[in-house]
């Protein structure tokens, strides 16, 4: 059993799942930055280094998101918690990935279970197929672990993680076909390339998820360009995608067009490419920050290296990357 986090987190944990507007979350958001202003000594250096008081900090426009790139050389953690897992990203040969510091698994599980099942209803209703290379083959992903968790929860005998087995999972899609069987597709992006030229096929009954990264297997496609190939080779209305990295808890998803959607506990908030403190208008392009207030243990507020549009509604695109990012993390997409 995963262990769970102890008192005072556990009411914390418990706050964080209840949230249910915008309230709730600026309240306990404001509580959490200052639980982590006193507590997390990487996060109070961050603050000093920008010369920040934290009595300043009264509504949560006004915290400071930590750069994400902070995660490969320091041990982002509150004090007194020791790591019972260890989160890390991909990366290309030779690059600094990053780790993120887990000391309840069980919260994540929480975070995703509950917020896959809020847009795609219960996971035992699924067949998952989770078509993850260069992620298998790695130790540490938290995009495996959640899939291999989901199937694990799905119940489902033909549910399973593949590497390079196209034509196993060809049969298994086509199973399902005659079947009629609700299926989840789940894949990174130059594999769902990959086998929609092996085994193009029409798929009724199945809904295709990718989320992001050619890990320098195919040259980079804008999200359209991407999207029209498998809808063409699999004949699906629309392609799904999954927004989530190693350094946060919780996901986004889009059930088309490439607009994601949070649960009440996460938020996107856009900054300026320039000035890290602008705050562009609602759909303008610019940085994308994170508040993830499942990240209890490691820090809530997280500066992504993506750029986005943020829309008056919180639902959020991603474009691209800022130039100067390791190509690596889950949405590698290129802006036209």
């Amino acid at each position: 059993m995963q262990p769970a986090p102890p008192p005072p987190y556990a009411a914390l944990a418990e706050r964080v799942f209840a949230v249910d507007g915008p309230e709730a979350f600026n309240a306990l958001a404001l509580e959490l930055f200052h639980l982590h202003a006193a507590h997390n000594p990487v996060y109070r250096g961050f603050l000093q280094g920008l010369r920040r008081d934290p009595a300043t900090v009264r509504t949560v426009a006004d915290i400071p998101f930590l750069p994400i790139g902070v995660f490969r050389n320091h041990h982002v953690l509150l004090e007194g918690l020791e790591p019972a897992f260890s989160f890390t990203s991909s990366g290309t040969t030779g690059a600094v990935t990053s780790t993120h510091l887990v000391p309840w698994p069980s919260l994540y599980e929480r975070s995703f279970l509950r917020s896959f099942e809020a847009v795609y209803g219960p996971v035992n209703e699924w067949r998952i197929l989770a078509l993850l290379p260069a992620y298998l083959e790695r130790s540490g992903s938290s995009l495996v672990y959640m899939a291999e968790k989901l199937i694990a929860r799905s119940g489902d005998p033909l549910g399973g993680t593949y590497l390079y087995q196209y034509d196993r999972l060809a049969d298994v899609l086509k199973q399902s076909e005659a079947e009629g069987k609700k299926t989840l597709l789940l894949g990174v992006t130059f594999a769902l390339l990959d086998l929609a030229e092996k085994h193009p096929m029409p798929l009724r009954h199945t809904t295709i998820m990718e989320t992001g990264g050619m890990k320098g297997r195919r040259p980079e496609l804008v999200r359209e360009e991407l999207h029209a190939i498998l809808q063409r080779a699999f004949g699906v209305p629309a392609v799904h995608s999954e927004y989530g990295m190693t350094e946060l808890l919780s996901q986004g998803w889009s059930t088309g067009q490439g607009l994601y959607r949070c649960p009440p506990w996460i938020r996107a908030v856009a900054r300026g490419t320039d000035d890290p403190f602008e705050r562009p208008a609602p759909g303008r392009t610019g940085g994308l920050n994170v508040i993830d207030l499942a990240n209890i243990a490691s820090c809530p507020f997280i500066a992504t290296q993506d750029l986005g549009r943020v829309h008056a509604d919180g639902s959020f695109e991603v474009l691209g990357r800022f130039d100067f990012s390791d190509l690596r993390g889950c949405n590698l997409l290129v802006a036209d």
